[in-house]
């Protein structure tokens, strides 16, 4: 059924067999049949030093990880790109034409009993309190728009990505006097969300990789899983995730102080994220309990294979009670 799907993507969606990106471009995603797109930064391939001497245990030992090339979201994914995966009458607000069956064909929620939003505002703004499964479903939404395999970073990326290059506690340096340039947190945000892009970004141009929300990774949080590239070099790391609990979230979020903002801080989901669901069971798309948490885009500049693919979007989401 999902060959289907794609096949009859690529036949609405003609562009969207592409625009092969170099990997040293960055670019714009038009998201196809709406008025809606977003940015997209390249990051090079290369070997980095993963973890920090100094930080919390999960976050020794330092070891050599290598990765290719890939691409990143230039900023955290807003509600303005989000919220018409989630619900039709929007979706059809941002299309110029009518909605593909295929694109229609994508799971996704039931409008949530609370506001989502917490209040903090939509335009511009982080989305928030995804599940991970929720933005993978999400990234599948995407694939059926665009015809390009976007996905959650792992871990490693998400670390190399935010180091742009560094050593340092932070992307910019061991000054947490300067977090304020570059992150919404516990000393200046009000304990809300900002608009994305509003603080200076790190070296490879991207915004918000401290603070604003914490971003989901791919990998399951494995407390001691660095001590598997110990005295090694490591390429493309990932824990695959096989339990709902815990995954890990990265770069800090509006609520958090200082040292939970460091480029190495690791982060593991919880099920108390979810007490406030009333549903048996509990909802697969929603925290209610984690206005902090959101989510950012990768594109490998090695395309998966359409197996690989469907693997990955089509994983049998996990109950949870």
């Amino acid at each position: 059924m999902f060959k289907k799907l794609i096949a009859a993507a690529l036949i609405v969606y003609p562009s969207a067999q592409i625009l092969a990106q170099k990997p040293s471009d960055s670019y714009t995603q038009s998201i196809n049949g709406t008025k809606l797109k977003f940015d997209m930064q390249a990051i090079p391939a290369g070997k980095f030093k993963m973890g920090s001497k100094t930080g919390k245990p999960d976050e020794q030992p330092v070891h050599e990880v290598k990765l290719d090339a890939f691409w990143m979201g230039k900023h955290e994914v807003t509600w303005d790109i989000f919220e018409p995966f989630l619900y039709r009458d929007y979706e059809k607000q941002a299309s110029t034409g009518a909605i593909p069956a295929e694109v229609d064909a994508v799971t996704r929620p039931t409008k949530p009993y609370l506001d989502m939003t917490f209040g903090m505002g939509k335009e511009h703004q982080p989305a928030i309190a995804m599940t991970q499964y929720n933005a993978i479903q999400f990234c599948k939404w995407l694939y059926m728009r665009t015809g390009v395999f976007y996905r959650l970073p792992t871990e490693a990326e998400w670390e190399y990505a935010c180091k742009a290059g560094t050593e340092s506690k932070y992307s910019f340096g061991d000054d947490a006097a300067k977090l304020g340039d570059y992150a919404w947190y516990k000393d200046n945000s009000d304990n809300k969300t900002h608009q994305v892009g509003l603080k200076k970004p790190n070296a490879w141009g991207l915004f918000d990789m401290h603070g604003n929300v914490s971003e989901w990774t791919y990998d399951q949080y494995v407390a001691d899983f660095y001590s598997q590239g110990k005295d090694k070099i490591t390429e493309n790391p990932v824990a695959k995730p096989e339990k709902l609990y815990p995954n890990t979230v990265r770069g800090g979020s509006y609520d958090e102080t200082a040292d939970n903002l460091t480029s190495t801080a690791r982060l593991a989901s919880d099920p108390s994220w979810k007490q406030l669901d009333p549903q048996i069971p509990k909802s697969n798309w929603w925290f209610p309990e984690a206005p902090f948490v959101g989510m950012r885009l990768v594109r490998p500049v090695k395309t998966p294979s359409k197996a690989e693919i469907e693997a990955y979007y089509n994983k049998q989401p996990i109950k949870d009670f």
